[in-house]
């Protein structure tokens, strides 16, 4: 059975940091599509960036390039968003998301292609 669970969520200004964490059980993240995603009140989840698999290399939309980071700990079966010079629109509830069947750009970049998903963790900026 798998499991992502998120943490890390929090209250923070304007031009903060905050960092989430992702941690996966009942199997292994190493060779799947890893994601973050953010859904903001009466919006549409969205992706916000992810880890391409095999090659491991990061991608991420347009507004949080630079802000942004993505990184996975192989060992602790993690991933983790640091997100910096925070911004009011960057409010939402986070979730980490596998592919549990697939991996390759193609499908890294299939939203319809994530089967594994967390709970989220609430980021409120003001």
């Amino acid at each position: 059975h798998v499991q992502l669970v998120e943490s890390g969520g929090g209250s923070v200004q304007a031009g903060g940091s905050l960092t989430l964490s992702c941690v996966a059980s009942g199997y292994t993240s190493r060779d799947n599509c890893l994601a973050w995603f953010r859904q903001a009140p009466g919006e549409e989840r969205k992706k916000v960036g992810g880890i391409y698999k095999p090659d491991g290399t990061t991608y991420y939309i347009d507004p949080v390039k630079g802000r942004f980071t993505i990184s996975q700990d192989n060992a602790k079966n993690a991933l983790y968003l640091e997100m910096s010079s925070l911004k009011p629109d960057d409010s939402g509830m986070y979730y980490c998301a596998a592919t549990t069947t697939g991996w390759g750009e193609i499908v890294c970049n299939t939203n319809s292609a994530y089967n594994a998903w967390g709970r989220g963790t609430q980021v409120t900026v003001s």
